[in-house]
């Protein structure tokens, strides 16, 4: 129980950290590149109100005249004198006219033939082709086809997402290492309500043997005395009851204990699923149900021995009791990788929500009317037994509904 609180721990807080790191990153790089797309359009836009002729060569090293005041006093000189651009133009049948290549620091004419002709048959006024940021304008001539190199700043634009990109990876990396070694501290107020809880249940569990023990005692005296007396018996079948559940209460709460040592060796499942479905293959076809047990030849098993056999024999005698009559039970026990895995699975008479599957490993539950005490024998706690055997091993247990109206219980345990 603890391990799995611990990994529920981890994981919901790596999934916090890593959203929030990822969101972080993403808006900073979603800012960035909104700002320089932006930077990147208007200074283009610029050169083409403000600048762009291509009957003459150009701003010749100085602002136009007529630059807007607020384009001259931040960025607008140091862009415009960076800034490598071109001008084609196209007429109506998308023949080249003319090339203004001034203002491009490595004059190709062919580049830039070719970019206004790709530029052209995209049918886009304004976009990106490569590293090329395009504006559409009319001309009377035809259309004047600006180009501005960006490829500087496109390539800060991909460092910027690299590199915060590899630094939100090392924060994960750092984050599930830091929560990890801090997850058992963090737990520790929960950790030790369940071990006080655990060690309540222990204490009360031992405290109520000896007087369970006293009024059996007397019950097997004064049934001596009076055989036939009905309240004699009832108080002695309660009385074995609650040593049951006594018992069972304790046996829960040693397995759920961390510390708690089991008696590992070197198990032959298919022996032991024969073993411990024996008797409820008998009782079952007592009852007109079918029942049939099969496991892998020679599958093995390292776990505790006592532990392994309540553990199938819960979910057994859980199929046999829950079952209808002339209904099926199937037990079966194979190798998956480094797994063994039970399936133990059975007809039931209303067929079991996805939350009721889930709570059947709830002490005390019982997912409907039919599991009651007074139908059934049991307290409802031999499923969370079984869950704790299962996790003592390193293992997970969960059950499910099949369409066809059949419950299966999986138990799947490291081999």
């Amino acid at each position: 129980m603890i391990r799995k609180l611990r990994l529920r721990f981890i994981r919901l807080a790596l999934i916090t950290l890593t959203a929030a790191m990822v969101a972080v990153v993403l808006a900073v790089n979603a800012v960035n590149w909104i700002s320089v797309r932006n930077e990147l359009r208007d200074t283009l836009v610029s050169f083409a109100e403000f600048g762009g002729n291509p009957e003459r060569d150009g701003f010749q090293g100085k602002l136009p005249e007529n630059w807007p005041e607020g384009k001259r006093d931040r960025h607008a000189r140091s862009l415009f004198n960076e800034s490598s651009w071109f001008i084609v133009t196209l007429d109506s049948e998308g023949e080249v006219l003319s090339k203004s290549l001034l203002h491009m620091h490595n004059s190709d004419e062919t580049l830039a033939s070719g970019l206004a002709l790709e530029a052209a048959a995209s049918g886009k006024e304004s976009g990106f082709l490569q590293d090329y940021l395009f504006l559409v304008r009319e001309s009377p001539r035809g259309r004047d086809y600006f180009f501005m190199d960006c490829e500087t700043r496109l390539a800060a634009v991909r460092k910027l997402a690299l590199f915060s990109g590899l630094a939100c990876l090392g924060g994960i990396l750092l984050a599930a290492l830091a929560v990890t070694l801090a997850s058992r501290k963090a737990i520790e107020p929960t950790i030790r309500n369940m071990e006080q809880q655990k060690q309540f249940i222990t204490n009360a569990s031992h405290e109520l043997k000896t007087p369970l023990t006293v009024i059996s005692t007397n019950m097997e005296l004064l049934q001596m005395e009076m055989p036939d007396s009905q309240w004699i018996r009832s108080t002695r079948k309660q009385t074995a009851q609650m040593r049951h559940l006594v018992d069972e209460l304790v046996y829960l709460s040693r397995m759920e204990e961390e510390g708690s040592p089991l008696e590992m060796e070197n198990l032959a499942l298919d022996s032991l699923l024969a073993e411990a479905a024996e008797p409820f293959i008998a009782m079952a076809e007592f009852q007109g149900k079918a029942m049939t047990a099969e496991a892998e030849k020679g599958l093995t098993l390292r776990g505790d021995r006592a532990s392994v056999q309540r553990l199938l024999s819960t979910l057994l005698d859980n199929a046999v009791k829950y079952t209808p009559p002339e209904g099926t039970i199937r037990a079966e026990a194979r190798s998956e990788g480094r797994h063994a895995v039970i399936t133990v699975s059975n007809d039931v008479a209303e067929p079991l929500t996805e939350e009721q599957c889930r709570r059947l490993f709830n002490r005390f539950y019982r997912a409907d009317d039919s599991r009651n005490k007074e139908k059934q024998n049991g307290f409802g706690i031999g499923l969370a037994i079984a869950a704790a055997i299962a996790e003592k091993h390193g293992g997970t247990i969960s059950a499910a509904m099949k369409e066809d109206r059949q419950l299966v219980f999986t138990c799947r345990l490291p081999k």
